[in-house]
Formats: C-alpha cells, structure tokens, sequence
C-alpha cells in the first residue's frame, strides 16, 4: 500500500516452464471457452433445444475461431492500422497483444451465422442462450486485463484507486476500470440475462440486449478509461471527445435499438 492507494505489481505470467510462459491472458480465454461450452448445453437443454454431441464441438470451435481472428483484426484495423500497414507481419504477431472486444465479437457473429447457415439452426435460437456465458467470458478476461496491468483508467482520489506501479509510467492513482468492466459487462450482465433468459419469449431480444447493454455500459466507462492507443488521434480522441471504444459502442447501441423494435415490430405484426 502507498497512502491510502492499492499497489499493482502483479507478475502477468501464472508461471514459467523453461521457456515456455503461461500467461494469466492466455489462461482467461481458456476458462472461458471451458465454461463456455460445459453451460451452453445446459441452456440450450432448458430451453428445450437439443444439439448433435458432434455439433457442440463445432460450434465451441466457431466462437473460439471468431474470438479469435476477430478480435486481432479488430485490434488492427480500429486502433492499429497504421502502425501494421508499416510492418504488416507484426499482425501475426499474437504474442505481443493487441485483442479488440468489438473485433471478437463481430467475428463471433459472422463465425456463428456461418456454423448456423451449414447446419441449418436458427441464429437466435443459439445466440441467445450463449449470451449469458459470453457475459461471464468478459468478465473473466476484464480481470486478466487488471492482473496484467493494462487498459486503466483515468488518475482519480477515490479510496479505491489502483497505482500500476509495473505498467503506469506516471505511477498515479489511477480507476481500476477494468474491474468496473468485469463486473458491469460481465459477471452481472450475465446475471441479468440469465434470468431474462427464461421470461423473454421473443428470439433475439436476449442477443440484443446483450449488445445495447455492453455498449452502453462501455460508452461511459470509457469516460475514465484511457483510449486504448493515444498515439492514433489527438488525446486517442475521435471527433475531439469521443474514443474508438465510444464510437464502436454507440454503433452497437444504435444497432441493437433498431433491431429489438424490428423484432417487436414484427410480433405485433403477426399476431394481428
């Protein structure tokens, strides 16, 4: 402790073997998939939807496949691209960071409607039970992003203030927003639609929620979290007030707005 201020000096590496390096990221993303894929069935099953043992497997793949590619690419082209057009084989470049949330998640998407096209399932009858443990998938890897010292907010004097005193140049007292993120975009979020789960009736409202809520919730957090690369724009602003994260929220919510009236829109038209 410094004052009245936490110390963070965590070693990101869980441990080494030789060489080898595990690393707390690496591990998040794996307790991730693993729930993932131990909880998917048994919402899917409560909904009364029941899977081919083979097609679980598949579908796992699909969202780790789209986490994956989407979120580097994502990294890439919404904050890096000048740099990787520069050396574009630093793209390949895994070990060194660089994952975007919105990145994954539009690589989830398009990965899942692909899985859902070749095995003719119903997008929503899968994406809304999913949400849930993509919800708690964020949390997980919201705290691997504190351990690792990265993504920090703004200097604050709240008691609860962080110094990265390992990743922080300035060693301030800083929000601790990755916290604020795992549990407003995670662990909670997933306890909310978890429990819409079962009272929505209607198919997408559940994805959709979950697509509203976190760009709502990252759009103001991202008020005191530094922008993710400040050397991309002046101050790591966009237009002068918003950053990249802001900007890629506010399209998420103003989708997701849409697309939930479109859906009650046309309920009401059917059962006219």
């Amino acid at each position: 402790m410094m004052g009245d201020f936490f110390i963070h000096d965590i070693d990101p590496v869980l441990f080494r073997i030789g060489p080898l390096k595990i690393a707390w990221y690496g591990i998040s993303y794996a307790i991730s998939f693993l729930i993932g894929l131990l909880l998917v069935k048994k919402n899917l099953a409560k909904k009364g939807i029941q899977l081919p043992a083979e097609h679980y497997g598949d579908f796992l793949f699909a969202i780790i496949f789209g986490v994956m590619i989407g979120g580097r690419l994502g990294y890439v082209f919404f904050y890096r691209l000048t740099d990787y057009m520069q050396n574009p084989w630093h793209i390949f470049a895994v070990w060194e960071g660089g994952m975007s949330f919105h990145g994954g998640m539009l690589g989830v998407i398009i990965a899942a409607l692909i899985f859902c096209k070749k095995y003719k399932y119903n997008f929503y009858t899968l994406a809304d039970p999913t949400m849930p443990l993509v919800a708690i998938g964020v949390g997980i890897v919201r705290m691997a992003n504190f351990i690792n010292g990265e993504l920090y907010g703004s200097i604050t004097n709240v008691p609860w203030a962080v110094i990265f005193f390992r990743t922080d140049p300035l060693r301030l007292p800083r929000h601790p927003s990755q916290i604020y993120e795992s549990f407003l975009e995670g662990f909670l979020m997933a306890i909310l639609l978890q429990f819409l789960l079962f009272k929505i009736k209607l198919k997408g409202i559940i994805f959709w929620l979950f697509i509203g809520i976190y760009g709502i919730v990252r759009f103001l957090i991202e008020f005191i979290r530094l922008p993710d690369d400040i050397s991309l724009y002046a101050n790591g602003m966009l237009f002068g007030c918003f950053s990249m994260g802001q900007v890629l929220s506010l399209l998420m919510i103003a989708v997701a707005v849409f697309s939930i009236i479109l859906i009650n829109y046309r309920e009401m038209t059917v059962t006219k």
